[in-house]
């Protein structure tokens, strides 16, 4: 496929909330105003969240604050990498109320407040601050990403009504402390890495995706792997990079993904576009809603990603790959 890169800023939709169709590209920077995506048009279809995973050496923390119109939907998830063992909160708020989010990217701080729950995720000099809380488990830490590394934007359109625009931003560094059960345990500088995915458009109702993501070094330099599929087949866009070095070498062409979730411990295989990974999972972590009309169901992985891209090798990235249909 031919994608166009974006260089310029430019607005998400026109003024009747339609897409507007310069915006239908990617960026190495979150260049497109959301602004539009305001719950006030296109209702109950607008879905704006932030969410993060940071991966250390023996945790993973995500935080994920979302408004979806008509729900306010919002995780704490921390996972003992060696235990197995998993803290944390998860909050369905109807109608959606305790959602703070700004229009754009960084243009302000984002905010979830639930029952038992308390998320903060602030934009600083330099970084941005995560900090979250839950019954037996807190975060605070700061990622401190390179202003010269690149993520990976795209505006993915299925119509003139329905698109999204993503921000996937992998290998980001971070530092801090989580705290479990009173005890504190250090997210190390330089063995710690931050992925954000920031999301903004409007959907269809019924979507299946995948997505893997992962973050290291290769030869002493910073790599991250951004791969999706499923939910951009037939829109002229995908949602693929290799990050290296602070550059990324973005993928335009759907991959082959497979796998078996009924024996998901057996590597899976994403391939295509000078891409050739093997994901290994170690632990598969589940979650299954069904409120009639809406439901979902998620199968995500973690483990190690190893292969070649373009040449390059890579081997023991530690992330994700997961399995999501969402009826929303």
């Amino acid at each position: 496929m031919a994608e166009r890169e974006l260089l310029t800023s430019v607005s998400l939709t026109l003024p009747d909330g339609s897409l507007n169709p310069d915006a239908v590209g990617w960026a190495r920077r979150p260049l497109v105003d959301t602004s539009g995506i305001d719950g006030r048009r296109g209702w109950p279809r607008n879905k704006r969240w932030e969410y993060w995973n940071v991966v250390t050496s023996t945790h993973v923390l995500a935080a994920t604050v979302s408004s979806i119109d008509y729900a306010a939907v919002h995780e704490i998830w921390v996972f003992d990498r060696a235990t197995e063992q998993t803290w944390g909160k998860a909050a369905t708020v109807l109608p959606a109320r305790g959602a703070v989010l700004p229009a754009n990217l960084g243009d302000a701080a984002a905010s979830a407040r639930a029952q038992g729950l308390a998320i903060d995720i602030t934009p600083e000099a330099g970084g941005v601050r995560l900090q979250a809380r839950a019954d037996r488990v807190s975060f605070d830490v700061l990622v401190s990403r390179p202003a010269d590394q690149d993520c990976l934007a795209v505006v993915v359109p299925w119509s003139r009504r329905r698109f999204q625009y993503t921000v996937k931003d992998v290998a980001q560094p971070v530092s801090g402390s989580l705290v479990i059960d009173g005890t504190t345990h250090p997210v190390p500088a330089g063995e710690s890495w931050a992925v954000l995915d920031h999301g903004r458009g409007r959907w269809p109702y019924d979507v299946h995706w995948n997505w893997g993501a992962g973050s290291g070094r290769v030869d002493g330099q910073v790599f991250g792997i951004q791969v999706g599929g499923k939910w951009t087949v037939g829109s002229g866009s995908t949602e693929n990079g290799i990050l290296l070095g602070g550059r990324l070498h973005k993928i335009s062409e759907e991959l082959d993904w497979r796998y078996d979730l009924a024996d998901w411990r057996r590597p899976w295989r994403v391939i295509g576009g000078d891409l050739d990974a093997t994901f290994t999972p170690d632990f598969d972590r589940t979650a299954v809603s069904n409120l009639g009309v809406i439901s979902s169901r998620t199968d995500q992985c973690f483990g190690y990603w190893s292969g070649q891209y373009a040449g390059v090798s890579f081997e023991g990235i530690y992330g994700w790959a997961e399995d999501v249909h969402n009826r929303w």
